[in-house]
């Protein structure tokens, strides 16, 4: 699959997996990878500084955990914020595929921009 169809949309994948349940870097990008069949898989490398741009937007926050073999890990969790941006991404996520859609597949009809 083409990674520019995906790159604008990373953003509301991982704000979408947050808004479930508090994650860890490495399982952000198991899951991502796992619920899209292994088609997705996104790199630390793109993963990190996104994080860090979504945490520095207010967006998520992050902490710390010890584990139980003796090593921390950094979870975040999507605040407030976060969450009205995750909101407005699924409103235009839904308004842009719908109109994908009906140009590609030719149809024509009433789209509701809400």
């Amino acid at each position: 699959m083409d990674k520019e169809l995906i790159k604008g949309s990373t953003a509301v994948l991982v704000l979408t997996l947050l808004s479930e349940k508090d994650m860890y870097g490495y399982e952000i990008i198991s899951s991502m990878k796992k619920r899209s069949d292994n088609i997705f898989s996104m790199k630390e490398g793109s993963l990190y500084p996104m994080l860090h741009s979504l945490e520095k937007n207010d967006a998520v926050e992050s902490y710390w955990v010890d584990t139980p073999e003796g090593r921390r890990r950094k979870y975040y969790r999507i605040t407030g914020e976060g969450r009205n941006m995750l909101e407005i991404k699924r409103k235009e996520w839904n308004i842009f595929s719908k109109l994908m859609n009906s140009i590609i597949n030719g149809s024509e009809g009433e789209i509701c921009y809400e």
